[in-house]
């Protein structure tokens, strides 16, 4: 069981990086390739009847550490309580942005919350990529299976790491990027005319560097951390996962030079599903490596609740998961289509 649930939590943060992915993507690029009032409104026409409910995976998987790995849920909490408080409050600056633009029918007011949605979303995407850079290299735990991480230290990776190191901003940058594409053939997907190809435009232009940042970050990952390779030489058939990483890079420019913009946005859907599923794969079965020495790492056997805990859980998560999907296939295919500003409020 706590095996299933490792796998669980994995699932349920990929569906959260995929979905709320594009969101945060779309706010990232907004500026430069939504260049009237009405481009703008576009955008977030394209992500307004989702982005709200695509931040439900993000509480979900929370709430599921919470039961399934209490232990990993308190250490990890308290330890980067400093981020987190700065995610919350970037996550309502990006709300603030989508919301109010709407609501305020002023230049000043709306220049401001469409800068308040851009700067958010940029933020956001450093800060998760960089929370994972922080699970990949590790964090200082102590005997109790507590740390705390200053925001930086000397930039170096050491047994006492800092929040910010040279690691975790590269993997900020990749996050960043690979976001910022994510959410161009997004939009590309959901718009016409000039704002498509430039999403089309800005999507080509940042793929040569996803690939540089990609493989900057395996060569770091495996630099720092060269033990992560013993779940892959155990089982050589997962050497395919950075082969699809590497396929699927590949995969945005063709589709979208071919004007296939759902066949990019899936590429892009899938370099981020891989790239987490070899994250995870890697690491497996911690669920939070120690930079202190492995002897202190938090696995999925030192974290787990009961296994009567977990036998009840799935059956009230497998009920909620039913009712979620199902939201999710009625809203998507409610609004699919491009996206419109005849009709009042989110309309398509």
């Amino acid at each position: 069981m706590a095996i299933l649930w490792f796998w669980i939590v994995a699932v349920m943060i990929t569906a959260y990086v995929v979905l709320d992915g594009f969101d945060l993507g779309a706010g990232i690029v907004h500026l430069f390739i939504g260049k009237t009032d009405e481009e703008r409104r576009k955008i977030i026409r394209a992500i307004g009847p989702v982005w709200d409910g695509n931040e439900v995976w993000l509480l979900a998987a929370g709430g599921t550490l919470y039961f399934a790995y209490p232990l990993l849920y308190a250490s990890s909490f308290s330890g980067f309580y400093l981020p987190l408080m700065m995610v919350l409050w970037l996550l309502m600056a990006r709300a603030i942005g989508i919301e109010f633009r709407a609501h305020i029918n002023e230049p000043v007011w709306k220049a401001l919350f469409d800068f308040s949605f851009a700067a958010a979303s940029i933020l956001l995407a450093i800060f998760y990529g960089a929370a994972l850079g922080n699970v990949i290299r590790g964090v200082p735990l102590n005997a109790e299976g507590y740390f705390f991480l200053p925001l930086w230290t000397n930039w170096r990776v050491s047994a006492q790491p800092g929040i910010l190191d040279w690691y975790t901003v590269l993997s900020g940058v990749v996050a960043l990027v690979a976001l910022a594409i994510h959410g161009a053939t997004y939009i590309a997907v959901k718009t016409e005319a000039e704002l498509q190809w430039r999403a089309r435009r800005c999507s080509i232009l940042l793929w040569p560097v996803l690939l540089v940042v990609t493989l900057l970050s395996l060569w770091g990952t495996l630099t720092i951390r060269p033990e992560w390779l013993t779940n892959y030489k155990a089982f050589p058939v997962a050497f395919a996962i950075p082969v699809l990483v590497l396929a699927s890079i590949v995969a945005i420019p063709y589709f979208t030079k071919r004007g296939d913009d759902k066949k990019a946005f899936l590429a892009s859907s899938a370099y981020l599903v891989f790239m987490l599923v070899g994250g995870v794969f890697a690491v497996f079965p911690n669920v939070l490596p120690a930079s202190t020495g492995a002897q202190f790492n938090l696995t999925i056997a030192n974290t787990a609740t009961t296994p009567y805990a977990m036998k009840v859980g799935l059956v009230w998560w497998s009920i909620g998961m039913v009712l979620a999907l199902g939201y999710f296939v009625f809203v998507y295919r409610m609004f699919r289509g491009k996206v419109n500003l005849d009709d009042a409020g989110y309309g398509h």
